[in-house]
């Protein structure tokens, strides 16, 4: 029973730093409790970063195939047009040669 009574009297003795066993250990297991509060958070938050980073490059991603699709639509009706515009001239000049059968048909007067 000393035996215990001693070292139950010897964490509350100071320590030369002034604090007992019993504090010091209080301290520790406090500092514990902060880091592992500490470490869930920063977990949180790295998945945090890494959920945007992701919603970020779908949007990139995204916007870039839209942008593409657009681009490509843009280049074909250019492309419609010209072979149009191509035709229509030829067209005009079969006319001018002689060739009615690719004339335009007249215009027709507005009824009054």
């Amino acid at each position: 029973m000393a035996l215990i009574a001693g070292t139950q009297a010897a964490a509350f003795e100071p320590l030369p730093d002034g604090t007992t066993t019993e504090e010091r250990a209080s301290t520790a297991r406090l500092n514990a409790e902060q880091r592992a509060r500490a470490e869930a958070e920063r977990a949180a938050y790295e998945q945090q970063l890494a959920t945007i980073a992701q919603q970020e490059a779908n949007s990139q991603a995204t916007f870039a195939q839209e942008t593409a699709d657009y681009e490509a639509e843009k280049a074909r009706v250019a492309a419609m047009s010209a072979e149009e515009r191509i035709k229509w001239e030829a067209d005009v000049a079969a006319c001018k040669a002689g060739d009615t059968t690719r004339c335009a048909p007249p215009a027709v007067p507005p009824q009054p």
